[in-house]
């Protein structure tokens, strides 16, 4: 289908005639809305799927394509969508327990489901009033699309609130990115990327695009050999792309990062890092329980460390908890959302909690000594490890201290724990 040309009154002949043999219909919801035990089972299916295939997607850091098949066939990709454009309506919290479950079984599958959920969402919230953004919210839950992410290039990293590359053109627009990372680039149906509004506007005057697969060519600039999240394909390239100017977002891209992008990438990747920090700590349990039987009932000597992973993965999975509470509560408040308590508060959750996951995984490798250390055991902990530490450098946690440092000197302490 060639989403420039389509109609939005009604739904376009060639999706009718296409998803009439699919059994898809644009009018009401993939499915009902679904219970949370109806829900609960498709997202099991899926992690089953990427666990049996996690440790081959690191060892070959290769793209987790039977993972992302199998949640296409849960109809997971689209779960955020409102249901009047085919979607589930699901909220945050449900897109963050999705990541969580997949981060238990696969890392780089959790990552690119949180990586294409929020850029779901930023769509869904600010550009779901144009007419080409509904169309392409209709096709990615009819076709459930995988979107990828470009907003890092040259030598900006992960500063980005800032953008080299410009939009040129007027009605047909082009733009050339030398992005220094694209996860899963090549796999994705399409890339929502951030560009300078115009070639004479200030590089913190962004722009939201969304292009297509046939909008647009990646010429790879290097490759992803990592310690961790190997899966994740998070390679360089050179993105050349062209389309039409309603492609672009209508809000401005400092909207869009403080209402939806930051807040909403932040709850979902820390999801992911707290399933992490799950799967390591359910493979300590598992040591200590072995160890303790094999010595009629005395606790091995990491035994204590168990303890410590079981309390700061409880600690982290609150603090995630309160912050997706927090969020939803904002979502219908400008001015809180765009306060500097909120701001300063989502950026600093992502510290937090990575700091946190990080901490569970170490204490869960230290449970298990010997056994989590070594590759080939049971209880290896290793590709969590691995996983985990990347962490705190994905928008590096000194960027944000030192970004929100001056944040600090403007607040005041609390007079009350409740407040």
């Amino acid at each position: 289908m060639n989403i420039r040309t389509a109609t939005i009154n009604g739904v376009p002949k060639e999706l009718r005639v296409r998803d009439a043999a699919r059994g898809f219909q644009f009018s009401e919801s993939i499915m009902p809305a679904a219970d949370a035990g109806a829900l609960r089972a498709r997202i099991e299916k899926v992690a089953a799927v990427a666990s049996v295939h996690a440790s081959v997607v690191d060892r070959e850091a290769r793209f987790p394509c039977e993972a992302i098949d199998a949640a296409r066939a849960a109809r997971l990709l689209g779960i955020g969508v409102p249901r009047e454009l085919g979607g589930e309506g699901l909220g945050a919290a449900d897109v963050v327990d999705v990541c969580y479950a997949l981060g238990k079984a696969c890392a780089s599958t959790a990552m690119i489901y949180a990586m294409h959920q929020t850029k779901v969402a930023c769509l869904v919230r600010h550009g779901r009033s144009g007419a080409w953004h509904q169309l392409l919210l209709r096709r990615l839950c009819a076709e459930q699309l995988l979107l990828a992410s470009s907003t890092t290039e040259g030598q900006a990293g992960g500063d980005l609130r800032n953008s080299s590359a410009a939009i040129e053109g007027e009605q047909r627009i082009a733009l050339e990115r030398q992005a220094t990372v694209i996860s899963y680039g090549e796999a994705a149906d399409g890339i929502v990327t951030t560009a300078r509004r115009a070639s004479d506007a200030a590089s913190s005057d962004q722009v939201l695009v969304a292009f297509l697969k046939e909008d647009y060519t990646l010429e790879r600039l290097n490759g992803w050999d990592a310690f961790g999240m190997r899966g994740t394909c998070s390679s360089g390239f050179k993105l050349i792309a062209s389309g039409l100017r309603e492609q672009i977002v209508p809000a401005s891209y400092e909207k869009i990062h403080s209402h939806t992008m930051m807040p909403f990438a932040h709850l979902a990747w820390s999801g992911a890092w707290a399933g992490i920090a799950a799967a390591a700590v359910d493979r300590a349990r598992g040591f200590v329980r072995k160890a303790a039987h094999r010595s009629g009932g005395a606790l091995p000597p990491g035994a204590a460390h168990l303890t410590r992973a079981t309390a700061s993965l409880r600690t982290l999975r609150s603090l995630i908890a309160a912050a997706v509470r927090r969020f939803e509560a904002a979502s219908a408040d400008v001015a809180v959302l765009e306060s500097l308590e909120f701001q300063t508060g989502m950026n600093m959750h992502k510290v937090s909690a990575s700091e946190l996951a990080v901490a569970t995984v170490m204490s869960a490798m230290q449970a298990c000594g010997l056994a989590g250390y070594r590759n080939d055991s049971e209880f290896s902990i290793g590709r969590h490890l691995r996983d985990i530490l990347s962490s705190p450098i994905m928008i590096s946690n000194d960027r944000i201290l030192a970004n929100v440092g001056a944040a600090s000197l403007l607040g005041g302490t609390p007079i009350s724990l409740r407040d």
